[in-house]
């Protein structure tokens, strides 16, 4: 997961609608299923798969009242949390 990426796309869904990131997370999962994918294709696509779901659950908080930044901060921290685990 990248901070940067979380945080651009948490932008764009302010500036949107999360529905966007929801339909390219069921699109990008669907084409987790082709069988002739290379392992790093897979890697690239879980990549952007995870990003994703960290944008839509900072956006999540945010809509819960935190600041944005807290929650960028909070979200990461608790990923770093569960890494070191």
């Amino acid at each position: 997961m990248k901070l940067p990426v979380i945080k651009h796309l948490t932008q764009f869904i302010e500036e949107n609608d999360q529905d966007y990131i929801v339909e390219t997370i069921e699109v990008l999962e669907a084409l987790t299923e082709v069988p002739s994918l290379k392992d790093e294709e897979l890697d690239v696509i879980g990549e952007l798969l995870s990003n994703m779901y960290g944008a839509l659950e900072v956006n999540k908080m945010i809509k819960e009242g935190t600041d944005k930044k807290e929650a960028l901060n909070t979200f990461m921290q608790r990923v770093l949390g569960s890494i070191d685990k």
